[in-house]
């Protein structure tokens, strides 16, 4: 029996550990997809302020 609560006590810890993980990870996840529409919005700014066309995140791209 004690076996089995061990077991389950290290069991306990590892999901504890990797929820932390998934958190820190989602965060970061979380900026970076914050940065990237900063980014964007920049670029089409500047597109925009160049010369007045169509953003480039707007246009399809070249193959189609």
């Amino acid at each position: 029996m004690q076996h089995l609560e061990e077991r389950i006590a290290h069991l306990i810890r590892a999901v504890d550990d990797l929820s932390d993980i998934v958190a820190r990870q989602q965060a970061e996840i979380d900026r970076m997809a914050g940065r990237l529409q900063m980014l964007m919005r920049r670029e089409a700014e500047r597109e925009a302020d160049a010369g007045g066309t169509v953003p480039l995140a707007d246009r399809p791209p070249p193959h189609w």
